[in-house]
């Protein structure tokens, strides 16, 4: 019955969410809850659910504000001088433009919003790819590549998903996959250095008039009243100390990014009227993410706590080849590319991933593994139709959505692969459980 349950639940709520019937953020509230009154759990549904809720209370606090820091530190001009740089460095020579595009867009991306980045990237570099001819597939295709590398920080999404969902650390998952994501990173780049090299041989390198352009005032903040360009210097060791105290995991996340927060707001807004604006700006695409966040807490409460899970684990290990077992972790990190292309983060990670979790668990390989294998397929995903924000890059760009599929596809796969490569080196996942 309670397996019965469980699939069902997992089914209805993938299907309503695929077919836009119900946003994420209602099924994930409603559906339990209805599944668990039918399954007869009504008495213990108010405790499973703030039990789920208590536990991922860290998770969407940690979100709330590595969101608003790192758009802190956009709306301040942080990264300005990188953009200038690259913009002024690349001028007519198509590999410089191909590898600048990369590196551009890994840099934009840290803030983990999507249509943030792609607005930004196109609006710099579609101007140097049509005055040098260049096919602005080529920039389309490094953004979303370099944007799906990026994807996978905490404050990303798909992270924050795969540790709401399975109940562990974003940190534990994410610091552990960072050598692997630089394997994508490199792997990036050289896409980007043969495009560009590939375009140079068409077009040749080109002298253009306007290569003596003032770059000066060229931004990224979208807020020209909230740049701090005096205090560079200052928000440049905030995010570098930042991150190494993330690395070296000396505080948890959530009061990690708590604190920076806080001082960066104090020394860049001092003013009480600028701190309440730059909330405000930023308070939509916090509110989508953590509130998203509480909501999968009722989800996976209710899932753990009524049985279902376990029942669904079971069933799944009774038609999971013996011989298959010890190797969950790769079938999932593979998996992920396919599921996560056709399905939303949501449905895979809320849906399919604990199922697969409690299984691989009965061989020996740990939640947080499960999860660091999960995001593995990240480049893939963003390719996918279901993801809104592809449609702006496509749109921005001017280019067709299937020729922009059928272009970056391969090379998504290939840099999914690489960093599942790197991270099996690095024994950060194993290829094969003992136990």
């Amino acid at each position: 019955m309670l397996t019965f349950l469980g699939f069902a639940m997992v089914i209805t709520f993938m299907f309503l969410i695929m077919t836009k019937r119900l946003s994420a953020l209602i099924a994930l509230i409603i559906i339990p809850i209805l599944f668990a009154l039918f399954g007869g759990f009504a008495p213990k549904i108010g405790p499973m659910m703030l039990e789920g809720i208590t536990k991922l209370a860290p998770t969407g606090v940690m979100l709330m504000f590595a969101i608003l820091y790192f758009a802190l530190m956009i709306d301040s001009g942080l990264f300005d001088p990188a953009v200038r740089k690259i913009l002024k460095l690349v001028k007519g020579d198509p590999l410089k433009v191909s590898v600048g595009t990369a590196v551009l867009a890994l840099v934009v991306s840290l803030d983990g919003d999507g249509a943030t980045t792609y607005m930004i990237c196109v609006a710099a570099m579609l101007p140097l790819y049509s005055r040098i001819g260049m096919s602005p597939r080529i920039m389309a295709g490094l953004i979303i590549l370099a944007g799906g590398v990026m994807n996978m920080t905490p404050w990303g999404g798909p992270t924050a998903r795969a540790a709401s969902a399975l109940h562990v650390d974003p940190s534990d998952i994410f610091v552990p996959m960072i050598p692997a994501m630089l394997a994508g990173v490199a792997a990036i780049l050289a896409i980007s250095y043969m495009y560009g090299k590939r375009e140079r041989a068409r077009l040749g390198e080109l002298h253009l008039a306007g290569d003596g352009i003032d770059h000066s005032e060229i931004s990224v903040s979208q807020f020209p009243d909230a740049r701090r360009p005096k205090l560079i210097w200052f928000n440049g060791a905030l995010t570098l100390g930042l991150m190494c105290t993330l690395i070296a995991g000396l505080l948890p996340l959530p009061v990690l990014f708590m604190v920076a927060f806080s001082i960066a707001m104090i020394v860049n807004y001092p003013c009480l009227q600028q701190q309440k604006d730059r909330v405000a700006a930023h308070a939509g695409s916090v509110l989508a993410v953590v509130g998203l966040i509480f909501a999968a807490g009722i989800f996976t409460g209710i899932l753990s706590g009524t049985g279902m899970v376990d029942a669904m684990s079971k069933s799944l290990l009774a038609v999971i080849p013996d011989f298959l077992g010890p190797y969950l972790a790769v079938i999932t990190a593979l998996a992920s590319m396919p599921f996560t292309f056709f399905m939303s983060n949501d449905a895979f990670y809320y849906g399919v991933l604990p199922v697969m979790a409690e299984a691989a668990s009965h061989y020996g390989i740990t939640a947080v593994e499960m999860a660091r294998a999960s995001i593995v397929g990240q480049p893939v995903h963003l390719l996918s139709p279901l993801v809104p924000s592809t449609y702006l890059l496509v749109a921005l760009a001017g280019i067709e959505f299937g020729d922009h599929q059928r272009f970056t596809l391969k090379w998504a796969v290939l840099v999914c692969l690489c960093i599942m490569f790197a991270a099996l080196l690095m024994g950060i996942f194993p290829l094969f459980s003992t136990l």
